[in-house]
């Protein structure tokens, strides 16, 4: 029997909540599965992904095949790293060091992340800013048309009147 590590779609319409579980390769998407072995809700920000490390190093161990997104889920947990790091055979002390190094690293990393994006919604707002005075220009100008119009309808206006006035002499 082939095992796949896959996502089973639970909760409500246009709100997804999935279960990550190890099930038959040949059962369908939301049917029967072994064992339920984490969660994944990407409606929250950032999406909360919680898996029992030790089940899943367990299945893959025993060659259950994440799919593409569960294998994502499992690489930004590090599960992957360590499953790959058992595998090669090394001593507990170094697995855990290069874990530990591996935390720092993407702590790092979030951290670069999450400068750029305060730059980017700092320089969001002065572009609304640099907007903001190009809109109210923008209404000085309709203004001024406004008038010019107002004023060119007045000057028909008297210029109806004046032909009219021809046409009653003649």
């Amino acid at each position: 029997m082939a095992v796949k590590l896959r996502l089973k779609r639970m909760g409500k319409k246009k709100q997804p909540v999935y279960k990550v579980v190890a099930a038959d390769a040949r059962s369908p998407r939301d049917g029967r599965f072994i064992e339920a072995i984490g969660v994944y809700n990407p409606q929250t920000d950032p999406a909360t992904v919680r898996i029992n490390e030790e089940r899943a190093l367990y299945w893959l161990g025993v060659g259950a095949q994440p799919t593409d997104t569960v294998k994502n889920l499992l690489s930004k947990k590090g599960i992957l790293l360590k499953n790959d790091l058992v595998k090669s055979g090394l001593p507990e002390e170094k697995i855990e060091a290069r874990m530990l190094e591996w935390e720092r690293l993407q702590e790092a990393k979030n951290a670069s992340l999450r400068k750029t994006d305060e730059r980017e919604k700092e320089a969001k707002t002065e572009v609304v800013t640099e907007e903001e005075t190009g809109v109210e220009t923008e209404e000085t100008t309709e203004d001024k048309v406004e008038e010019q119009v107002e004023d060119g309808n007045k000057n028909t206006e008297a210029e109806g009147t004046a032909s009219e006035e021809e046409e009653v002499k003649n």
